[in-house]
């Protein structure tokens, strides 16, 4: 089988990211044309606006090419729209208040799982994320930033969270709480699984 290629850089060249680390939710690829679409841009001009090239668009949209969490964040930034946005589209309201954990929305998939509670945060203040990180998994070279502020506890493993110049291994028990203006990554770099907990205020992840 044909490995797909990842893009996390400007080109369809990647800058370190595997097929691993990608994005692996069923066909991002036509939820990216689909939201397009309906904010009436061209791949021309999403391209522009996310600082990537027409071809890379093009790939992600065609699902030859599978984008970090960091690439498809500053593609979604150019709609605007974010992942938990990006990932409900097309799902009913969400009224309920308590949650059984198969009824948490993924937000990604393969070695890096964003399970959110709750669906919509339209009118909300908070977003919960239950994260797992497979040994090695990363979010990108390309770092994300988004108008929030975010924290986290962390439940098992190693978590490797990088803001702005300052770096860190976090292991259990550990915690961490920044404004995510600031360009972040986060890299599971221990020998198994992490678990964690986050919180982002007001959601825009």
């Amino acid at each position: 089988m044909r490995m797909r290629k990842t893009a996390d850089c400007a080109s369809a060249k990647c800058n370190g990211a595997s097929p691993a680390d990608s994005l692996s939710p069923a066909d991002v690829g036509g939820r990216l044309q689909a939201v397009r679409l309906k904010h009436g841009l061209s791949q021309r001009e999403l391209a522009r606006r996310a600082g990537l090239t027409h071809s890379t668009i093009s790939l992600i949209e065609q699902n030859r090419v599978s984008p970090s969490v960091g690439s498809l964040k500053k593609i979604l930034d150019g709609v605007p729209i974010t992942l938990a946005e990006f990932f409900a589209e097309g799902m009913g309201d969400d009224a309920q208040i308590f949650y059984r954990r198969t009824e948490l929305m993924e937000l990604a998939g393969g070695k890096i799982s964003y399970r959110q509670v709750g669906r919509h945060l339209e009118g909300r203040a908070l977003q919960i994320l239950h994260e797992r990180l497979a040994p090695g998994a990363d979010t990108g070279e390309m770092m994300m930033q988004h108008n929030a502020e975010e924290g986290g506890v962390i439940i098992r493993g190693a978590l490797e969270v990088t803001v702005g110049a300052v770096k860190r291994v976090l292991k259990p028990g550990d915690a961490y709480y920044f404004n995510s203006n600031i360009p972040h990554r986060f890299r599971n770099v221990g020998d198994e699984e992490c678990e964690l907990v986050s919180v982002c205020t007001p959601p825009s992840f």
